[in-house]
């Protein structure tokens, strides 16, 4: 299966009072992840709304927070592709501490391909769907 890998520090800005990451954090560095792994397939977001009136939305997320992770730590973000249709794509999206082979995090982040000026569920293009699942079959 199709996936990606981004490496990511914790700073003292991700943590509660604790130096424990604090649980929405975990959102944004998958939110990087997802990004970066459309930047490496050649689709910038700005351009996708621009160009194509496309704009990738979270519908849903179901996550399990398993370990704590602590200021300074160099985390794997890790996706793949759980599930798609025509229009979404369940990613699955796991967070590791570099170097070891157990998630801290583990989720399905649920994303809905919408037109940028109406909101309205579009069909995801056939060249993205193909890039991102290209091992799938």
């Amino acid at each position: 299966m199709s996936q990606f890998e981004l490496g990511v520090r914790v700073y003292y800005e991700d943590t509660d009072a604790g130096g424990v990451v604090y649980h929405s954090n975990y959102l944004n560095f998958m939110e990087r992840a997802r990004t970066e792994w459309l930047r490496e397939l050649g689709y910038q977001q700005t351009t996708l709304i621009q160009q194509r009136n496309i704009i990738f939305v979270v519908r849903s997320i179901q996550i399990d927070y398993l370990k704590p992770a602590v200021f300074n730590d160099l985390l794997t973000v890790r996706c793949s592709i759980a599930e798609y249709g025509r229009t979404s794509i369940h990613f699955r999206q796991d967070i590791f501490r570099q170097g070891q082979a157990e998630p801290l995090v583990s989720a399905i982040v649920r994303v809905v391909c919408v037109s940028a000026d109406a909101f309205r569920p579009t069909a995801i293009p056939d060249d993205i769907r193909g890039q991102l699942c290209r091992a799938d079959h």
